[in-house]
C-alpha cells in the first residue's frame, strides 16, 4: 500500500519503512535497496497522506493523480520528469485539469511524474489498487460498528 512508501524531504528518491528506533525510522531506498536512518528531525511523508491542490478547494490524493496518469498511459511510463516546464503544464492539464495552477507548483510536478515513474518503473502499480481495496474494507467496517 502506499501508506508504507515514503517521500523524505532533502533524499531523493522514494523508501519503505523497515523499522521504527528510539530516534526515528529505519527506511530502504525501492531502488538501490539500501538502508538508512530518517531521523524525527526529518520531514517524512507517506504517498498516501500527500494530495494536490485543486481550484474547487478539495485537494485530490495523489492516488488518485497516479491513478489518472496510469489510465492516461495504459500503466506504462508518464512524461520525463526532466522535460521542460510547459511541457509538464500541459500534461499535467491532462491528467488532472482542476488543479490549482497558483499554488501547484513545476516542481511538484516533476516530484508527481518522477514518483509515478519509479513506481511503474519497480511494477508496483498494484498498490494503488491495494489502497482503494483498503478504503472499501474501511468503509464497510465502519459500517457494520455504526
Amino acid at each position: 500500500m502506499l501508506k508504507d512508501i515514503l517521500a523524505i524531504s532533502g533524499q531523493p528518491g522514494l523508501y519503505k519503512l523497515v523499522s521504527n528506533t528510539k530516534n526515528g525510522i529505519i527506511v530502504e531506498n525501492l531502488e538501490t535497496k539500501k538502508r538508512m536512518p530518517a531521523y524525527a528531525t526529518s520531514k517524512v511523508s507517506a504517498l498516501n497522506d500527500i494530495a494536490i491542490y485543486t481550484v474547487n478547494g478539495e485537494d485530490k490524493p495523489l492516488i488518485e493523480v497516479f491513478n489518472n496518469i496510469r489510465n492516461k498511459e495504459n500503466g506504462g511510463q508518464a512524461i520525463d520528469s526532466k522535460s521542460s516546464n510547459d511541457e509538464l503544464k500541459t500534461y499535467f492539464e491532462t491528467i488532472m485539469p482542476e488543479y490549482d495552477q497558483e499554488r501547484v507548483y513545476v516542481s511538484d510536478m516533476k516530484k508527481v511524474v518522477q514518483w509515478y515513474n519509479l513506481i511503474q518503473k519497480l511494477d508496483m502499480l498494484h498498490l494503488l489498487d491495494e489502497k482503494e481495496e483498503t478504503e472499501t474494507n474501511s468503509s464497510e467496517e465502519s459500517s457494520e460498528k455504526e
